[in-house]
């Protein structure tokens, strides 16, 4: 069973939703190397994916998402997972019992971030790493107080989220940004985002176009490096307990 597309959240096996699916699984499979052989606590697991990608490298994981339908789907569909359900503001576990703790497209999300980070703090072990991945709030709502989605209720700057993280208490070893690949910079003219968003605006049908391209997207057209920071789609942060 397919969760149902919210907007919160993207989903595999959607046509549609594939351009933001691959987008999400080139950060996955850039930072899988940082859980290898790890007790992994995914915090804000979605639709299990990710989780159960990190599992083909990790010791173990513990998928952890606040909402219940979720957790239900994500305990069916990926068995290998130990999935809990619970807050991210008070995270369920033992101080110092994880390696690793990947939040991939959900800082954004959460009222209380410099809370969530110092629970990140307390549950890591000492050298643990924080794998976090987020919209670049100068791309993804340029010139806007608050974000475009509705789901979001803080996007981050580069320098704001590199600062939040020393703040919580890390070491920043690596702050790089995703971004389009030669291919997506031609594809419709570079519009690729842009069309899919009136479509989803309009209520319109795709246009034929448009769903091939989005159909064609694979992790490899799009690239991450620490390059113009500012101009960059999404950040991608690992930072260090000490």
């Amino acid at each position: 069973m397919t969760l149902p597309l919210t907007g919160e959240r993207t989903v595999p096996g959607i046509a549609e939703e594939n351009y933001w699916f691959r987008r999400h699984e080139a950060a996955y499979l850039h930072l899988i190397g940082h859980c290898a052989d790890a007790v992994v606590l995914e915090a804000g697991c979605g639709e299990g994916y990710g989780a159960q990608l990190i599992r083909t490298v990790a010791r173990r994981v513990i998928a952890l998402d606040y909402d219940e339908l979720t957790s239900q789907h994500v305990s069916r569909a990926y068995p290998q997972l130990n999935v809990l359900r619970g807050n991210l503001a008070t995270l369920p576990l033992r101080d110092a019992s994880v390696d690793v703790v990947a939040n991939l497209q959900v800082i954004e999300h959460l009222w209380d971030q410099e809370g969530f980070l110092a629970e990140c703090l307390r549950v890591l072990r000492p050298g643990g790493r924080l794998i976090v991945t987020t919209p670049n709030r100068l791309t993804f709502s340029p010139g806007q107080d608050t974000p475009l989605n509705p789901f979001h209720t803080r996007e981050l700057a580069p320098s704001e989220l590199d600062e939040m993280l020393r703040e919580a208490g890390f070491r920043v070893d690596e702050l790089t940004g995703l971004r389009h690949g030669r291919r997506l910079d031609t594809l419709l003219n570079g519009q690729i985002i842009n069309a899919q968003v009136e479509v989803a605006l309009s209520g319109a049908p795709w246009p034929a176009e448009l769903k091939e391209a989005v159909e064609s997207v694979t992790v490899e057209d799009f690239d991450i490096t620490p390059d113009d920071m500012d101009a960059c789609l999404d950040l991608v942060a690992v930072a260090v307990r000490a």
